[in-house]
């Protein structure tokens, strides 16, 4: 068998593997390239290689070990990121494993035994509906304010990705006449989300005063591109910096754009929906994800009770009992 490099074996893994074959979503694909990028990058600075002539051996369970330990210790990634990274490694040694065959260098088999390493779940945080009016409010009323209030209302109406509401064009609404969005989910899987007449009419209310083209984006920056995640991720830093000062439990709080998906959530829960229903709303691929919100509902309750003052006990003469003759026997 003619032999092939790491380079060529990592373009056709990209090119060939997960775009022809496995079609996966560009959000993959993103997440994969950055991963490789990350890595190559630190095999050049770290171990000095020529990334041009690097061979599959050089690929060995020892580095991609000192990559994941840098990847925590000096890029303070979470031990969930961490695992999200290896995660793309194991792919493409799986797809060079089915490649070559008997062929694969020792190393590359060896990656697969690499363990993920288990982490603590946190708390999912959300919003009340008090705190999500008040973000709202503090959007502006002029045209980035519009935008924004638009862009968080919709996370919040349809509990969807920032990536999905930010990838919207005309042509994804136009047709629904705003009564509901089709999103496009991972792994390529669509659902349609309805919206409440106030989004709607936002919504009709911002397709007509900026009358773009089909393609066009339906949340632009100010050059007409996209908005992008951190600049989604920016203004709503201004205005939950806003909102505080009516609002100050939103102070000194870690909220970003993924946190009104979790909102969402937890407020369908605690109206009711069945977490079916939720999963499907969220398009979450496995039931397990919608779990969490059950787990945080009754963590929520827990805390509830706590703060609640229970009864108090009857004094028991037996007790009192009980304690002299154990003071006595300690004379």
């Amino acid at each position: 068998m003619k032999s092939v490099s790491f380079q060529e074996l990592l373009i056709r893994f990209f090119n060939e593997h997960l775009r022809q074959q496995r079609q996966v979503s560009r959000h993959t694909i993103a997440a994969y390239r950055d991963t490789f990028r990350l890595l190559l990058r630190f095999l050049k600075r770290t171990y000095h290689v020529c990334l041009a002539t690097l061979e599959l051996s050089g690929l060995t369970p020892e580095r991609v070990l000192s990559f994941l330990a840098y990847l925590e210790q000096q890029r303070a990634n979470s031990a969930r990121s961490r695992n999200a990274r290896l995660a793309a490694i194991r792919s493409f040694a799986h797809y060079a494993e089915d490649t070559l065959g008997p062929d694969l260098p020792a190393s590359i088999r060896r990656l697969l035994a690499i363990p993920s390493k288990r982490h603590t779940r946190p708390l999912l945080g959300f919003l009340t509906r008090a705190e999500v009016q008040a973000v709202l409010a503090a959007a502006g009323g002029n045209w980035t304010g519009r935008r924004d209030h638009l862009l968080f209302l919709l996370l919040y109406n349809t509990g969807a990705r920032i990536s999905e509401i930010l990838a919207l064009r005309l042509r994804d609404v136009l047709p629904a006449d705003g009564q509901y969005l089709l999103l496009q989910g991972k792994g390529r899987k669509e659902r349609s989300v309805p919206l409440w007449r106030n989004t709607q009419t936002r919504l009709r209310r911002w397709i007509n005063e900026n009358q773009g083209k089909a393609d066009s984006p339906l949340l632009p920056n100010r050059f007409g591109q996209p908005l992008t995640r951190s600049g989604a991720a920016w203004q709503l830093r201004q205005m939950l910096r806003r909102a505080a000062a009516q609002m100050p439990s939103l102070r000194q709080r870690r909220i970003s754009p993924h946190t009104f998906r979790h909102t969402t959530a937890m407020h369908l829960l605690q109206g009711g929906v069945a977490p079916e229903i939720i999963a499907l709303w969220l398009g979450h691929e496995s039931p397990n994800t919608t779990h969490l919100y059950l787990e945080a509902d009754l963590k929520m309750k827990r805390q509830a009770l706590d703060a609640l003052v229970p009864p108090r006990k009857k004094r028991s003469v037996r007790s009192d009992e009980e304690l002299l003759i154990r003071t006595l026997g300690s004379l």
